[in-house]
């Protein structure tokens, strides 16, 4: 990038620009586990040539128009807390944050809605929404350290999304700019029947086709009862069952949350009852009478468990917000990630034990095991951990590498999608193609006719000019 050319984007944001090299390492990753080994070893891949602070919409549109003009990479960012690469400079140019976007701009009691900008913290938000006697429901694992626009750009799920429903459920309304300028914003209307919601798009395209800048979103009254309940299983089918069961039922309990017996010994050491078991933890909350009665009806679903009590649940929710594994770990020569996938019922089962069986087949794996954490009365999402040491003789990236192969071809072979809220990113890319089959050309005759010069986000969603 020219001197000439910065200096324009100076004149754009005369104090929010920085083109030092610690900003420009600060940058160059999100939470990508991999990205950490790589710094670790004193390797950087892939660095932007600048970063920008917007403080309002003009100035993201400007840097934009500009930016498409010199055919100049964009890459948005905002807690950096994704797990996929998604946010990773791959061909340099602009990293726009837009953290300083962050008002609240409009509370309307009447409609439960709130219109806020896409920069604004997500614990920040959760707070504020609380104070003033509402809930958004949306409350995922990096809730301290992620955006509103890195949820809307992800697609993202939080852990109460079994009962307030996923981001693509509480979006109402958006503002973005797309990539030669243009501001677009639709209507904070319940719903509309005037052909495909363009805006929604943007949800999920990991600022491929623009950035999304503000949103109106569904919010609800803070509740005024919570009950938590837990029960042990001897397997896994019978707790997945159990949970099929309640659903099916009409009854949403906020939390639901399902560990295998791995995963239960890790998270639930502490609870004797849990020693070679599967975790089941609920929580429900809303009205009084409505959450007695899903008490009742869980208990009833649960006749083949034993209840352990709401302690196990009180343990989850002063530990959720841990993410600390990568710091810990990965120093160490460990080498661990996280793989989320969704599936209907009638594979769940297959699903578990085929991707567990191939995360074992790869030489090296230590750990192995999943838990179960959004539901649905069709399906539910897994989300699998695993970690281990490379052999002799393999390069770190090339084991985590193996690892993934292993799993996307287990997910795929059980007609699971290979995503259900972290994204594609870089490590997903190669099999998006796979997922999406002929739809893959849509989406790229999508990116071509709003991103002519493939300015937003390059290298990820499927590559450029139909490059994998």
């Amino acid at each position: 990038m020219g001197e000439n050319v910065k200096k324009k984007i100076r004149a754009i944001v005369p104090d929010g620009f920085s083109d030092s090299m610690v900003d420009r390492i600060i940058y160059s990753r999100d939470y990508w586990p991999i990205t950490l080994r790589w710094f670790l070893d004193g390797k950087i891949p892939a660095i932007p040539d600048c970063i920008v602070w917007p403080e309002n919409v003009q100035q993201v549109a400007d840097i934009i128009k500009l930016a498409n003009i010199e055919k100049i990479p964009v890459i948005p960012y905002g807690g950096g807390s994704g797990v996929v690469g998604a946010a990773v400079a791959v061909k340099g140019g602009i990293v726009m944050d837009i953290k300083r976007m962050d008002k609240i701009l409009e509370l309307d009691d009447e409609s439960l809605m709130v219109r806020v900008q896409a920069g604004i913290n997500g614990m920040n938000f959760e707070r504020w929404l609380n104070k003033h006697g509402y809930t958004l429901g949306h409350i995922p694992q990096s809730l301290y350290s992620s955006t509103l626009g890195g949820w809307l750009a992800c697609k993202a799920a939080g852990q109460f999304s079994t009962k307030y429903g996923k981001i693509e459920d509480i979006v109402v309304a958006l503002q973005a700019v797309l990539a030669d300028g243009t501001i677009i914003e639709s209507k904070d209307v319940p719903r509309s029947s005037t052909g495909p919601e363009v805006e929604k798009l943007l949800l999920g395209s990991e600022g491929t086709l623009g950035i999304i800048t503000e949103a109106t979103l569904r919010i609800w009254p803070y509740p005024e009862k919570r009950a938590m309940l837990s029960f042990v299983f001897d397997d896994i089918a019978h707790a997945l069952e159990a949970v099929r069961r309640i659903l099916r039922r009409g009854v949403y309990p906020a939390v639901v949350r399902i560990y295998d017996k791995n995963e239960t010994m890790r998270h639930f050491y502490e609870f004797e009852e849990a020693k070679g078991k599967n975790m089941l933890i609920m929580l429900m909350e809303g009205d009084e009478k409505v959450v007695e009665l899903e008490e009742k009806i869980v208990r009833e679903e649960c006749k083949h468990g034993e209840e352990c009590g709401e302690e196990p649940v009180i343990h989850w929710l002063e530990t959720r917000f841990n993410v600390k594994e990568a710091s810990e770990f990965v120093p160490k020569g460990f080498i661990f990630d996280t793989v989320e996938m969704s599936v209907k019922w009638k594979n769940a089962l297959d699903l578990y034990n085929n991707v567990i069986k191939a995360m074992r087949s790869v030489e090296g794996i230590i750990v192995a095991s999943a838990h179960t954490s959004h539901f649905y009365p069709q399906g539910v999402c897994f989300y699998f951990t695993f970690g281990g040491i490379p052999p002799k003789n393999m390069a770190a990236y090339d084991f985590y590498c193996k690892v993934w192969d292993a799993m996307m071809k287990a997910c795929l072979a059980c007609n699971a999608s290979i995503s259900h809220h972290h994204g594609i990113g870089i490590i997903r890319k190669k099999w998006l193609k796979e997922e999406l089959k002929e739809r893959m050309k849509m989406l790229q005759k999508i990116k071509a006719a709003i991103d002519a010069n493939n300015i937003m986000n390059p290298g990820k969603m499927g590559g450029e000019n139909g490059e994998d």
